[in-house]
């Protein structure tokens, strides 16, 4: 078996995901690596071989026979560089979230079907054992049919994480709502069994707008692992140097209504002490929860009535492989590899995708609008159906 030749588009954070798809000799291999800063190309050949094709600008890889490209560039760029390879043919894996507005995900759906090209997105929580898990419970009939869904996502270190680079500007996100929450939508999605069809939301930046010590670090070429600390800078208020813009939102609340009836909430705050995410999914026979979302976690449902009680009647202990985000990463990286090479079927959604962006979308626009509710438009019938069917014609 001949080793995919593989590219990928900036060499940040999630270039992690570049070196689990690095298998010479295995079925995959980097060959080409891009990225607009000259300074994050040096040391790559150490990383991924002397022979690797080093480039500033992505559209010259267009022509540099690759079998497929991970995109791992900020949320804004995603659209115009995935555009450019699909048409060009080549297969993409799109780092979440899959555009920052509604209309370009369309433009990229609509790509990939016109140009016949494999599109995946990086969803990597679809493959977290603590989610697989509940949604296991779900597909079981742990609770029954399932009526409402809600996420708290407690983002401790947002302040270090989200504030300080490219993030905190909303040109390059849309806002946290969308770029953060687009893996939780997508969770919430996939354990109620629909899309997000009506929302609405409150928010604000209620904290780290007080913040007037700024840094623009991009220009002095730093990066997030240069500054990020998991024990200083706290309280909040006392971080120090954001970035130049912040006029994303640190906290969030929003109802959302699904096409299936189901009703769910997610609420995102970036200034707590702890990280974590906890769901809640509750149906006609009981509910169920997260306690934990990495080493360590369970999943407890509750299917008799009482008064509160910590011991649930039934408790699934979630054991956490090796790899980044709860072992996820590396079932992701596989998943494309094999996607792109057999075309075979795949957790995650370049459509699910699109929905959890649409109702980032709708809902950051109704925390704007002072909690009017807002339509979430759904994907087009023809491109779903495309999807649906494995990215083939009916």
């Amino acid at each position: 078996m001949d080793d995919l030749r593989l590219g990928v588009i900036g060499l940040g954070v999630r270039s992690s995901l570049a070196e689990l798809a690095h298998r010479p000799g295995k079925g995959s291999r980097l060959v080409a690596c891009c990225d607009r800063d000259p300074r994050m190309l040096s040391g790559v050949r150490e990383r991924f071989g002397p022979d690797l094709i080093t480039v500033t600008d992505h559209r010259e890889l267009l022509d540099a026979d690759l079998d497929g490209v991970f995109v791992l560039t900020p949320d804004h760029t995603h659209e115009p560089i995935g555009l450019d390879f699909l048409q060009a043919g080549i297969p993409v894996f799109l780092e979440k979230p899959l555009a920052i507005t509604t209309e370009g995900c369309d433009r990229l759906l609509a790509a990939a079907r016109a140009s016949a090209t494999r599109l995946y997105v990086g969803h990597n929580m679809r493959h977290m054992p603590v989610v697989m898990a509940m949604r296991e419970l779900i597909d079981d009939g742990a609770v029954g049919e399932v009526k409402a869904v809600w996420c708290r996502h407690f983002v401790g270190h947002g302040g270090d994480f989200y504030f300080k680079d490219w993030h905190a500007d909303r040109r390059n996100t849309t806002g946290l709502l969308l770029q953060k929450g687009a893996h939780d939508i997508d969770v919430i999605h996939w354990l109620g069994g629909g899309y997000t069809r009506r929302v609405n939301a409150l928010g604000g930046l209620v904290v780290y707008g007080d913040i007037t010590s700024r840094r623009d670090r991009d220009r002095a070429g730093e990066r997030m692992t240069d500054w990020l600390s998991s024990a200083d800078n706290w309280p909040p208020l006392s971080q120090r140097g954001l970035n130049p813009v912040v006029d994303v939102e640190d906290l969030s609340m929003v109802n959302m209504r699904l096409d299936n009836g189901v009703h769910a909430s997610y609420e995102q705050c970036h200034f707590t002490p702890d990280y974590w995410r906890n769901y809640t999914v509750i149906g006609t026979e009981g509910r169920l929860e997260n306690f934990g979302d990495a080493e360590g976690a369970v999943v407890k449902v509750w299917n008799r009535r009482s008064d509160y009680r910590a011991d649930a009647d039934l408790t699934v202990s979630v054991e956490t492989p090796e790899g980044t985000h709860g072992g996820a990463d590396p079932h992701l990286v596989a998943e494309f590899l094999r996607f792109v090479r057999e075309g075979a079927p795949t957790v995650t959604s370049p459509v699910a995708a699109r929905e959890a962006v649409a109702a980032g979308y709708a809902a950051t626009a109704s925390l704007r609008e002072d909690g009017r509710a807002f339509d979430v438009p759904p994907t087009d019938p023809q491109l779903a159906a495309y999807f649906a069917n494995g990215q083939r014609e009916a």
